[in-house]
């Protein structure tokens, strides 16, 4: 939990300078909480993704492809914001990078937790990583941040375009 961490610290410390929209603030705090009860169970065993393993007659644990899909999903509309609001970058460049963002960034955490992996515990990689015997599962992780982003910045357009025809006069 410690990138999750250094990540409140930025936002704390740029509370006054940059403020973030109460939005932003709450899916940041919405994928933080997500990632903690991952991070507490270990993503392939929280107990909720049994329940939906279960019920749903999955072959493993989506918890943690849930995750990544909201990490996409919840992280694209602050990152746009800082775009647009404090970086002046508009139109397509900034829901372009909006959803690079995340994407990259979702690529760089699995080959940061891979390295970690080796090095903490090479014996028990494979369990760390909560592949789940799922040789794809790094790729279907980035993928699903890739669906979350792309989602998020489908909802942003389209709720933008409503909002603006409801704003126009008649």
């Amino acid at each position: 939990n410690i990138l999750p961490a250094v990540l409140v610290g930025c936002l704390v410390v740029t509370y006054r300078t940059f403020p973030l929209s109460n939005l932003s603030y709450l899916l940041i705090g919405l994928f933080l909480t997500l990632h903690s009860v991952g991070a507490h169970y270990t993503y392939a065993q929280v107990p909720v993704g049994y329940w939906a393993e279960t019920a749903l007659e999955l072959s493993r644990n989506p918890f943690d492809r849930l995750v990544h899909f909201c990490f996409g999903l919840f992280l694209t509309y602050p990152v746009l914001e800082v775009l647009v609001r404090f970086l002046s970058v508009s139109g397509f460049v900034s829901y372009y990078v909006s959803v690079m963002t995340p994407l990259g960034l979702s690529g760089l955490w699995e080959i940061l937790e891979s390295w970690v992996a080796q090095a903490v515990r090479p014996e028990e990689g494979i369990a760390y990583l909560g592949s789940q015997g799922d040789i794809w599962d790094a790729q279907q992780d980035i993928a699903a941040a890739l669906y979350g982003a792309l989602l998020c910045l489908l909802l942003t357009v389209t709720i933008r375009k409503v909002l603006q025809r409801e704003t126009r006069p008649l």
